[in-house]
């Protein structure tokens, strides 16, 4: 990855980044959540995960559709039977050092409006190294126990949660509907012993607690879980008939006196720098706890505050994880190999000598692109004091984060004297077209489209991947057979719905094929049947159109509704201007760069000519987006531009608030805006309403329409 500060990345250079740690990210989200086989440390995960969410603050244009910011574990095993979380099962932002936690307080303040001498109270606790689980209660009884799963559908793993003695079967004076949430997890005196049981019967020994509990949890026989020492610490909940307190920390006791095991280190703290001295404590005590943590989770106390602060796309705003520090580690490059992408983009990665770096075994780095190779940044500036990269050099390893580690360093007192400089090509190394480096740009592109295999092969894998199509059964190494089979190929996406038709019709089914048969056969073409019928927000995102992330792709879709409404904004703004072009690039949150993108995408004939074989596929069927509750409002549908000061609620809260209200937000003013909000300090957006006779609102008229604070 780059040594260059993310604040001073261009915008090639970043783009190339997200392409890059999409890739790696969504490698560990199916290591940890699915396979419970991490090849990375979660320090490592972190860091990767962090500065792709700092790449997207300062270049949001450039968010991908693969974005792992939109990401929440992984797709659930075939396993176990899938219940969907009533509420999902989001995770949480992360911060890495003080400056951090400073940050999150201050973003809490700005978003409620609230002064720096105001008294806010946060708790802290350790945020356990286990397995998030999702426990429903109704009537007091335990009906069912989930896992993340990808946040939204979990494993239903009941029979085996009971045999844990730290969950309760039947709980008195319980909410009608109660769903519980923590971390199922092993401590080290257990995890040791039991690893020396199954060493001695000649079993699989584990790596760590943490893949030892989740092993344990998600045996098919749950009389061997019952024999595996798991315990629960819970911490959270989902969804309730009746709210369990009015703060968090009067929750997490509610939760103690019901017979749940809840963390005696959490604590109440008064500001960021309170909670920054829990943090030390805790960290001092980590040696000794005997259990893993991997940092320490602050949240909002009050509750109300928290529903007030809500939701991004995966995280609550209310809470943040304050992760330990990450660790390094000493190997060898034993070759340097290059990875073709989606969109074409030729990424060096490092093959290493396998190292292990805190408790994970390393066997692939990122070197992110040619210029960091060489040791300089796109201006030609110096970086690693411009000490270059080489196949057979000794480097400094870092991990913190996600995946694939980072390269610190050369060790030039090691390198052999034979050593020659890394040419990188200039030739795609899967289709053999040329790879173009256009000038201001990072990174070195394949010309060769979709005649080039790896890019053909990889966007049909983001087709069906999770947050697009979601197919089950039809996953990367199924793309990959059948884009190389002769006899039943899938090159684009229809021909993924016209799978079993072509199968029917071929002498060797594929139920009779190596590694197949009737049952996976039959399956496969029952998942495929499933999703003929897809919601437009997935469609958009399936496309992965570049720039167009999961979170924009809603955002899109929940804007134009339907998918002809959509298709006909794209056509009518093919040549970047009019009324089209300019209502979508009004649409806050989207920019000229994603617009460009998404227009430009749906005008390229093969690319069109692709989509409208998908869409006139038998049975297919894009479904409109739901419409919310706006009962009773009297601005759904209109569009909405806030400007200036306001003053009773922050500009984001009054985002929010007015698309629950079935608003349209939009950045810039035009003949087609509704209304204006202006508050004091309204400068060129007001004018240019009074100029076009839209209506302007104070803050009170605003209110006064949608209804007060709350």
């Amino acid at each position: 990855m780059s040594e260059i500060p993310v604040s001073k990345l261009t915008e090639q250079q970043a783009s190339a980044e997200l392409a890059h740690l999409a890739d790696v990210l969504a490698t560990a989200n199916k290591q940890y959540h699915t396979d419970d086989a991490p090849d990375i440390t979660d320090a490592e995960y972190d860091r990767l995960k962090r500065r792709n969410a700092d790449i997207e603050t300062i270049f949001p244009t450039l968010k991908r559709a693969d974005s792992p910011s939109d990401q929440v574990g992984a797709s659930v095993s075939e396993t176990f039977s899938k219940i969907t979380h009533a509420v999902r099962m989001l995770s949480l932002g992360n911060a890495f050092d003080d400056a951090n936690v400073v940050d999150f307080d201050a973003r809490i303040r700005k978003f409620l409006g609230m002064g720096v001498d105001t008294e806010l109270l946060y708790t802290a606790e350790p945020k356990i190294d286990g397995l998030s689980l999702s426990l429903r209660y109704e009537h007091g009884k335990l009906i069912h126990a989930v896992t993340r799963g990808d946040g939204e559908v979990g494993e239903n793993v009941t029979n085996n949660a009971r045999t844990i003695s730290d969950i309760p079967q039947t709980i008195d004076d319980a909410p009608e509907i109660m769903e519980i949430r923590g971390e199922v997890y092993m401590s080290h005196a257990d995890f040791d012993a039991l690893n020396n049981r199954q060493g001695e019967k000649g079993d699989k020994v584990f790596a760590n607690p943490r893949n030892a509990a989740a092993g344990s949890l998600r045996q098919l026989d749950a009389q061997i879980t019952a024999l595996r020492p798991l315990k629960f610490f819970a911490y959270a909940w989902g969804e309730l008939s009746n709210p369990l307190a009015n703060t968090q920390t009067g929750a997490i006791s509610r939760l103690k006196e019901m017979g749940f095991s809840t963390n005696p280190l959490m604590k109440t703290c008064d500001g960021p720098k309170a909670l920054i001295e829990q943090y030390v404590k805790i960290e001092d005590q980590r040696a000794t706890l005997g259990y893993d943590i991997d940092g320490v989770v602050y949240k909002v106390d009050d509750l109300s505050l928290q529903s007030r602060l809500g939701f991004r796309a995966t995280t609550p705003r209310w809470a943040i994880a304050h992760k330990f520090p990450a660790e390094i580690a000493h190997t060898r490059i034993e070759v340097i190999e290059i990875q073709v992408g989606r969109t074409g983009a030729l990424s060096p990665v490092a093959r290493l000598l396998p190292v292990t770096v805190g408790g994970v075994v390393v066997s692939n780095a990122t070197l992110h692109n040619e210029d960091y190779i060489k040791g300089v940044d796109s201006k030609g500036n110096s970086i690693r004091e411009g000490r270059d990269i080489r196949e057979g050099d000794w480097v400094e390893v870092y991990r913190a984060g996600d995946v694939i580690p980072k390269i610190r360093d050369v060790d030039l007192s090691k390198r052999p004297g034979v050593s020659q400089a890394y040419v990188f090509p200039t030739t795609c190394p899967e289709c053999g077209s040329p790879a173009i480096r256009e000038d201001g740009d990072s990174v070195a592109r394949c010309t060769g489209g979709m005649i080039c295999p790896a890019q053909a092969v990889e966007k049909l894998k983001h087709f069906v991947s999770r947050g697009a199509f979601d197919i089950e059964g039809l996953g990367n190494k199924q793309i990959e057979m059948f884009y190389r089979d002769a006899d039943l190929p899938i090159k684009q996406p229809a021909d993924i719905f016209t799978l079993e038709t072509r199968d029917a019709e071929n002498l060797t089914n594929l139920k009779n094929r190596d590694g197949w048969g009737e049952k996976s056969a039959t399956n496969l073409f029952a998942a495929i049947s499933e999703k003929r019928k897809i919601p437009l927000n997935k469609l958009i995102y399936a496309l992965g159109i570049r720039h167009v992330g999961d979170t924009s792709a809603s955002l899109l879709a929940n804007n134009y509704g339907s998918w002809s409404a959509f298709i006909a904004a794209m056509d009518a703004a093919k040549d970047h201007t009019g009324d089209a072009w300019e209502m979508l690039n009004a649409i806050d949150g989207v920019g000229s760069v994603m617009a460009t993108a998404m227009v430009d995408t749906f005008h390229n004939r093969e690319t069109r000519a692709a989509i409208n074989l998908l869409l006139s596929t038998k049975g297919f069927e894009v479904q409109d987006m739901a419409a919310r509750d706006t009962s009773g409002s009297l601005v759904v549908g209109k569009i909405v531009v806030f400007t200036g000061s306001l003053e009773l609620m922050t500009r984001a809260e009054a985002k929010v608030r007015a698309e629950d209200m079935g608003a349209k937000v939009s950045g810039s003013v035009s003949k087609k805006t509704d209304y204006v909000v202006a508050g004091p300090g309204a400068g060129s957006k007001a004018k240019k309403a009074e100029e076009l006779g839209v209506t302007v609102l104070s803050e009170a008229e605003w209110l006064a329409l949608i209804g007060p604070v709350g």
